[in-house]
């Protein structure tokens, strides 16, 4: 038997690859703080003649050969804060992607919250279809017995025969759409489907209606502190605002502090040998160097525009996703009035078709109601029962709406 575990991290988080690219990007930023070290190793072969003065004319070529190592190491002190603004971006980005996976765990527990009332709902319905079925039987069976006795016509017989087979095909249904809901159930939740699927029951009482005043400002204002879709959009904004300060960066001088340490061998060198030469040619070097940008074909300052309308951007998103949130707060707190009236409403008619059909019941058992009127009175019944049905979890399911908003972890 499988509770439904709302809030649950199920694996339908779509943004939750970004983090770590993300967190790549900010890792390698902080590296690249930190000085560079290269090592080389140069071998090269030459042939040239040698003049003769004397005769006045080259000789042959003679051979030569020169060997080279190296290590070179660079950092950089100053770029007008690029890398920090990059690491503080990146930062910013794996936050807002984490919020974006929240999100959308979020949306999967709202829908499997739905879906696990759906199954609930289905298998009421099931439940009270089996229950028509079961008392059509005894109505057949003594609309059978007055038959024979010739208290009832054919007709009023084949009546009830019909209504019995019309409410078979009523359970048939039923529990067709509670295998599909079930199978939706599960594929919502990440579990094979299998038969044997089975659900906790949970006991909601007879007080469904909690007569509630929500306020939608109210929880809307809750709700802008709490739920991640907001967070994500702030952060994003944020990023995009780092980002004209990285871009602006170009603007400014960058300031490198270079070393190095050579030494080699050329056997040109006559009499010295190649340790003698790797030993004594041993050349460090240490310098700085300052790039300052002058001229670049406006490249940056178009990155800064483009910077600076990205910041635009975010900041309509984030307009936007408030705007969302709010409309669907709204429409929730609309819903659990409506949904609160038209619970109130389904039972009233359930209570007054219940009370009719009984009386009904009672004069069709002493033949005082014909078998038509009789089938009116219960298909009447039915029909007000599944709707009371049907507003009975939609209630539950707009409450547990309101309280997502309020930020009260759904479950039941």
């Amino acid at each position: 038997m499988y509770p439904v575990c709302i809030g649950k991290e199920y694996p339908n988080t779509t943004n939750a690859a970004d983090i770590p690219k993300k967190e790549i990007v900010g890792e390698q930023a902080k590296t690249d703080r930190y000085p560079s070290v290269n090592a080389s190793v140069s071998q090269n072969f030459g042939w040239d003649k040698t003049l003769d003065v004397e005769k006045n004319k080259y000789g042959d070529y003679s051979r030569s050969n020169s060997t080279g190592y190296s290590v070179n190491s660079s950092v950089t002190l100053f770029n007008g804060y690029k890398l920090k603004n990059i690491i503080k971006q990146s930062e910013l980005e794996v936050n807002a992607s984490r919020y974006d996976t929240q999100t959308t765990q979020e949306n999967v527990s709202l829908n499997i919250l739905n879906a696990y009332l759906q199954v609930l709902y289905s298998e009421e319905l099931v439940k009270n279809s089996q229950k028509q079925i079961d008392l059509s039987e005894e109505q057949l069976r003594l609309a059978g017995e007055r038959l024979h006795l010739g208290a009832i016509s054919q007709a009023d017989y084949l009546q009830v025969k019909s209504q019995l087979a019309s409410e078979k095909l009523t359970l048939a249904n039923a529990q067709s759409q509670l295998s599909i809901n079930k199978v939706t159930l599960m594929q919502l939740m990440e579990l094979p489907v299998a038969s044997g699927f089975q659900i906790v029951h949970p006991d909601f009482g007879d007080s469904i209606n909690q007569h509630r005043m929500p306020d939608a400002e109210s929880i809307f204002r809750t709700a802008l502190a709490i739920k991640p879709q907001i967070k994500s959009a702030e952060l994003g904004l944020q990023s995009a605002q780092e980002n004209v300060n990285i871009t602006k960066a170009g603007f400014l001088p960058q300031l490198s502090l270079n070393g190095s340490l050579s030494t080699g061998y050329s056997s040109g060198l006559d009499g010295l040998g190649y340790g003698y030469q790797v030993e004594n040619k041993i050349n460090p070097s240490v310098g700085l160097s300052l790039s300052i940008p002058i001229y670049q074909n406006k490249q940056i300052r178009n990155q800064v525009q483009t910077a600076n309308l990205e910041v635009q951007s975010a900041t309509l998103n984030m307009s936007d996703t408030k705007n969302e949130l709010r409309k669907s707060i709204e429409q929730a707190c609309v819903d659990v009035t409506s949904a609160e009236n038209e619970y109130e409403a389904s039972r009233e008619q359930y209570k007054a078709t219940f009370e009719s059909y009984q009386v009904s019941s009672e004069k069709f058992d002493q033949g005082l109601l014909s078998s038509v009127d009789f089938l009116i009175q219960k298909t009447n019944l039915i029909e007000s029962e599944s709707s009371l049905l049907q507003s009975k979890y939609k209630l539950i399911f707009s409450y547990k709406t309101l309280d997502f908003y309020s930020g009260i972890p759904l479950g039941l």
